[in-house]
């Protein structure tokens, strides 16, 4: 009897051993180690609606489920995707009301991809200006640059177009 109690003992405490790793309810430091998010940033998701408040244990310390650490994955994901928390609590929304997000999603990504390629454009049209300035100051005498107030190298577009 005592051979069949301490192997039920041993096969207890692997199992508590087991669980504790994964516990059923973290605290917001468990919460934060796991995630790799700040506590502050943790009550911050919170205070934003992205992350649920959690239930509080007895002793007034909040409990998270694990379901926390998958929504605070996701949270991250969808940042490195470029969306932003607004956007990312649309979709929480929607999804917590057993709602469909895929065509949200993408027609989101679809207007970053847009606003992105009208900002590549710019840097495009930047890059042309500083090259063709480039090109320009190199062709520059600087024994002459005799304007106190501005170097030659800059372009006085302002002048240039007749305003003074």
């Amino acid at each position: 009897m005592s051979g069949a109690f301490s192997v039920l003992s041993l096969r207890t405490f692997q199992l508590t051993r087991r669980f504790d790793c994964y516990p059923r309810h973290m605290k917001i430091g468990q919460l934060a180690e796991r995630t790799g998010v700040s506590t502050k940033a943790i009550r911050y998701y919170e205070q934003i609606g992205v992350l649920p408040e959690p239930k509080r244990a007895h002793n007034g310390y909040r409990a998270y489920e694990p379901t926390a650490a998958e929504r605070i994955a996701f949270i991250q994901d969808a940042q490195s995707a470029g969306l932003s928390l607004l956007e990312i609590q649309m979709i929480l929304e929607l999804r917590d009301g057993g709602e469909s997000t895929c065509g949200h999603v993408i027609a989101t990504l679809e207007t970053h991809l847009a606003e992105l390629d009208r900002q590549m454009e710019e840097l495009n049209r930047t890059r042309s200006q500083l090259t063709d300035i480039i090109t320009q100051a190199r062709s520059l005498d600087p024994a002459v640059c005799d304007d106190p107030n501005r170097c030659q190298t800059i372009p006085d577009r302002h002048h240039a177009k007749g305003h003074r």
